[in-house]
């Protein structure tokens, strides 16, 4: 994750490659019910910073203003209805999700199908030269997906600045900064239970 991007701007060739490997991942029922929300410039991208963001964390002396430099955001979008009319179909009457109202779901197969998505795009994006950051969103996104037409019933789990990195020095080398600086990576034998826990 990259938190100092450069204002570069992504070539349309190497976003289409990126989006289209997003839009590859697994899909519960292949609903493939997961849209990417793609803006793109200065204008698309502070308009959603300052509408998703807290005006407090925006004015803080802290504010990470890397962040705000990515030229591309990408608002992955899943979308419960097209989970649960999946599921009402012939094919799937024996699932234990047939008829089962979203809020009634155990695992939201939108968010995960979502989640999935969001891990592809990341890994193409790496693939492609670029650099990415997966973040929370701190406000309620409905203001922004009402003034982007997008329809309500569309849940989002996060966002992706996808660009360049920001240079850092003639040497190339990359520094370790933030959480991953302070706390250790868990061992694999403190991940992985074979067997039992």
């Amino acid at each position: 994750m990259v938190r100092c991007f450069s204002d570069a701007p992504v070539p349309a060739q190497v976003l289409d490659r990126v989006l289209d490997a997003a839009r590859r991942g697994p899909s519960a029922g292949f609903c493939q019910g997961v849209d990417l929300l793609v803006l793109e410039g200065r204008a698309q991208t502070q308009q959603f910073f300052e509408l998703t963001s807290d005006p407090e964390f925006l004015a803080a002396p802290g504010t990470l203003p890397g962040v705000f430099r990515a030229p591309v955001i990408v608002v992955p979008l899943g979308d419960p209805l097209v989970y649960v009319s999946r599921y009402a179909e012939e094919d799937k009457a024996r699932s234990a999700l047939a008829g089962v109202p979203a809020e009634r779901w155990p695992s939201p197969f939108w968010l995960v199908d979502s989640s999935f998505s969001v891990m592809l795009l990341l890994l193409a994006a790496t693939d492609n030269g670029l650099s990415a950051l997966f973040f929370g969103l701190h406000r309620d996104p409905g203001q922004l997906l009402a003034r982007l037409g997008v329809p309500e019933r569309k849940q989002v789990i996060g966002a992706v600045a996808l660009g360049y990195k920001e240079p850092t020095g003639s040497s190339g080398a990359v520094t370790v900064t933030g959480s991953p600086a302070r706390r250790p990576r868990r061992r694999l034998d403190e991940v992985v239970h074979r067997g039992r826990w």
